[in-house]
């Protein structure tokens, strides 16, 4: 395989993670990043034809092992995401203050929460063992992508120094923003 095709399956194998709950659009895809590599050109040889007419089939064979059923998360109807923020340690003098900037802080939580359920979570973790004793043990994580659509669904006190926010997504908003997502990156390779 050359590695054009081997981007190709890549970019097809994030579609089927972020798009799982949609088999017919999946499958659409799937066929067409293989159908664009297996289309022959004016100039083609037979030899080629050939190349293209093999890797068709395994197209097919990629979209029906992909989409097995639906996840339990795409059943539901709306993702929601709650957000946490302490009202004390907000950098500022007046309590008014420091509790708009803790609800402002606990909405900037639930937003990240939602990106996490839409798009995922990129984990970095590091182990040092020496002596068959844990040294370090370090992670990091990372999420990264577009919120639009969010709806607020609550701000609520929760105990005496925190506030709590909870948004919402539509089911429908999480499709569109994860085949944007698609779109970006099928750009980005080419």
């Amino acid at each position: 395989m050359t590695m054009h095709t081997l981007r190709r399956i890549t970019i097809a194998l994030a579609a089927a993670c972020l798009s799982a709950c949609q088999v017919a659009p999946l499958n659409q895809l799937i066929s067409d990043v293989f159908s664009s590599d297996a289309a022959p050109s004016a100039k083609a040889d037979a030899g080629t034809d050939k190349a293209a007419a093999e890797r068709t089939p395994m197209a097919k064979a990629a979209s029906d092992l992909l989409v097995p059923s639906l996840p339990l998360v795409e059943r539901r109807e709306s993702l929601s995401a709650t957000g946490y923020a302490v009202i004390s340690v907000q950098n500022h003098r007046t309590p008014a203050q420091q509790r708009l900037l803790a609800i402002r802080a606990a909405k900037l939580d639930a937003y990240r929460s939602l990106a996490e359920q839409v798009y995922g979570l990129r984990l970095d973790a590091t182990t040092t063992v020496a002596d068959m004793v844990v040294q370090n043990d370090t992670f990091r994580s990372k999420v990264e992508g577009v919120i639009y659509g969010a709806t607020l669904v609550s701000i609520t006190p929760s105990g005496d120094d925190t506030y709590e926010t909870t948004l919402s997504l539509d089911k429908n908003t999480v499709q569109d923003l994860r085949m944007l997502y698609l779109t970006q990156l099928a750009s980005r390779s080419r």
